[in-house]
């Protein structure tokens, strides 16, 4: 895609969407990284209810690294898959605390030590926590409507969505369209219906065009 198509594609997403927020809600670095964890194969809107009572209950990493893996089991059980991530959580803690001075990392390769980090949670984490250029958080979104506009070459991918979109993308501007994909996502290309009628990047999708 021309680089003109792909700036007029990120102002349109802009000026619908001008805060851009992650939509899981966290007070610290360390509970937005286990929030990303809970969301997998799990809507944000489902962690937001859970999180406060599981933050409550253990409000910080050391309260965390000493729980009891099922009791953490017991406040995100409607979480999905919560007998795995909640083990996740007390280790990732555990690792936090005895080997990153109680930080959440701030590379690649660190987050993708600890347990049950991929690449999505640790470009989301680089990019929210760490404010890190390029990063590209490939999540169903992002897949589905980048490969719907041009801007990959549809595939399913997120490996190769997320090296297609770092080709794309200004740097300074990745970490926010993603974000903003989630939204526009929720709110027009859905996943059952591209709403084309109500887009505005309709001048620049090659889904919408005939």
């Amino acid at each position: 895609m021309k680089k003109e198509s792909v700036l007029a594609i990120v102002n349109g997403l802009k000026s619908l969407y001008p805060d851009a927020l992650c939509s899981l809600q966290y007070e610290k670095d360390y509970e937005l990284l286990f929030a990303v964890r809970l969301s997998a194969q799990c809507t944000d809107e489902r962690v937001n209810m859970v999180t406060p009572a599981l933050f409550e209950r253990f409000p910080t990493l050391e309260a965390f690294a000493q729980a009891e893996v099922e009791e953490v089991g017991q406040y995100i059980h409607s979480c999905g898959f919560f007998r795995t991530k909640s083990r996740d959580l007390v280790l990732c803690a555990q690792m936090l605390l005895q080997e990153y001075g109680g930080k959440v990392p701030d590379t690649m390769e660190d987050l993708l030590r600890l347990p049950g980090i991929g690449r999505k949670t640790a470009n989301l984490i680089l990019g929210d926590i760490h404010d890190t250029p390029g990063v590209v958080v490939a999540d169903t979104h992002c897949i589905r409507i980048s490969g719907r506009l041009g801007l990959t070459d549809g595939t399913k991918d997120p490996a190769k969505v997320e090296q297609q979109l770092r080709k794309q993308l200004p740097p300074e501007e990745s970490n926010d369209f993603c974000h903003r994909l989630v939204l526009h996502g929720r709110a027009v290309c859905t996943a059952r219906k591209a709403n084309c009628e109500a887009c505005i990047l309709v001048p620049w999708c090659k889904h919408a065009q005939p």
